[in-house]
């Protein structure tokens, strides 16, 4: 069954996870994914465990269902080729800095004449047109330049940073939302379009959905930052034998729990009696629920608290999560054969589509495996091929 993107080809100059990941998503769905890399490759190629050279894990786990195509981007024939490439394709992609996009020929302005539908996505570090434009950024400087490092002093001594590529990923995903939304206003007529993703103002946004709070009015009419959330207390807590995430959410909830747990005395604490109210002394009854929880062991908890449908779970450690029962239900862990690094776990598409589904149709490819074909496909003749190949403007294994 054909993916609900079968028929779009994308082709993507990007590195490392924010390009890569979202176009993997792409692919998934069915899209033609055309990787152009440099003959050096993407680095990731060479970041963790790996059985051959140039086929790390977080390559692995990023490029599936792509066909890989070197392109020296330095010789004048290369930018050349690579254009004839994108002639072929419905979207762009590239994570190259405005100045850099400009250098070698790729900004939008050069294509909005011959490539008039085409859907062009350029994703960085920062929105054109401000003073950081042209900075280079990486996951840890959107997180500090973001105010995620600061709100890790919360729990810490010092800003931190979280430990996950969480500007990356989630840019990815507006990466990908925003290349479905070009791709459907050109089916309405409208032609392709450029389409800029910032990784700093995605993750600013992606902050101050809460923690904007009385910033939100301007004048502010009280202190920024999420209350429930800025809470030295909330945290996993302590069970008998373990941890447990507890969030009693609703004013049900909160009653159910205390009931069973004894506190007649909290329920008609007038602190606790409504979301507003619990929110303003957040302190106290996470606290008060630390207390509560340490009291049973986590089976006990987790059975009662299942019963009277307040949400709570085991704190899964990385590894647990390989054996999850949920996880292993759905499908999720998928085993798949690689021609050269043999069985790889891979993770199902998570989003589901009832009549085009996603699907698992290619291995992450050696760096240039499709060159040629890539390059026959875009009007190169096997003797030109050839040339590319003795000149190093092209490779493959």
């Amino acid at each position: 069954m054909a993916g609900v993107l079968d028929g779009i080809r994308v082709v993507e100059l990007t590195t490392v996870i924010l390009g890569p990941w979202a176009t993997q998503m792409l692919g998934d769905m069915g899209a033609d994914v055309i990787k152009v890399e440099t003959p050096a490759g993407d680095t990731t190629r060479h970041s963790g465990p790996k059985k051959n050279a140039g086929m790390g894990s977080l390559y692995l786990a990023t490029n599936r269902n792509k066909r890989s195509v070197v392109l020296d981007l330095t010789k004048t024939s290369g930018r050349e080729a690579l254009l004839k490439v994108i002639k072929t394709a419905d979207v762009f992609v590239h994570n190259l800095r405005p100045k850099v996009a400009k250098k070698l020929g790729l900004e939008y302005d050069k294509f909005k004449g011959d490539y008039p539908d085409l859907i062009y996505c350029a994703a960085y570090g920062f929105r054109a047109g401000g003073p950081m434009e042209n900075k280079p950024a990486y996951d840890d400087i959107i997180q500090a330049a973001s105010g995620l490092a600061d709100l890790l002093t919360i729990t810490s001594d010092q800003p931190r940073y979280v430990p996950t590529i969480i500007a990356d990923k989630a840019s990815s995903l507006h990466v990908v939302s925003a290349i479905l939304a070009g791709l459907l206003n050109r089916e309405r007529g409208n032609g392709g379009q450029a389409i800029e993703v910032p990784m700093f103002e995605s993750l600013v946004d992606f902050i101050m959905v809460e923690h904007l709070y009385g910033a939100c009015f301007e004048p502010p009419i009280a202190k920024m930052g999420y209350e429930r959330l800025l809470n030295t207390m909330r945290k996993p807590y302590a069970t008998t034998d373990g941890y447990l995430a507890v969030l009693p959410y609703t004013d049900r909830n909160w009653q159910d729990l205390f009931d069973i747990s004894g506190r007649d005395d909290l329920k008609n604490d007038p602190r606790f009696d409504s979301l507003a109210t619990r929110v303003a002394h957040s302190q106290e009854i996470y606290s008060l629920l630390a207390d509560i929880i340490v009291t049973r062991s986590s089976a006990e908890w987790q059975h009662d608290l299942d019963i009277l449908n307040i949400p709570v779970q085991t704190v899964m450690t990385k590894e647990m999560l390989l054996e999850d029962e949920q996880l292993n239900a759905t499908g999720f862990w998928r085993f798949e054969e690689h021609p050269t690094e043999g069985t790889l776990r891979m993770i199902d598409p998570p989003i589901r589509f009832s009549k085009t589904p996603s699907t698992i149709r290619s291995m992450p490819p050696h760096l240039g495996e499709q060159s040629a074909e890539i390059l026959r496909e875009a009007g190169y003749s096997d003797l030109e091929i050839d040339q590319f190949i003795q000149e190093k403007v092209t490779q493959q294994p």
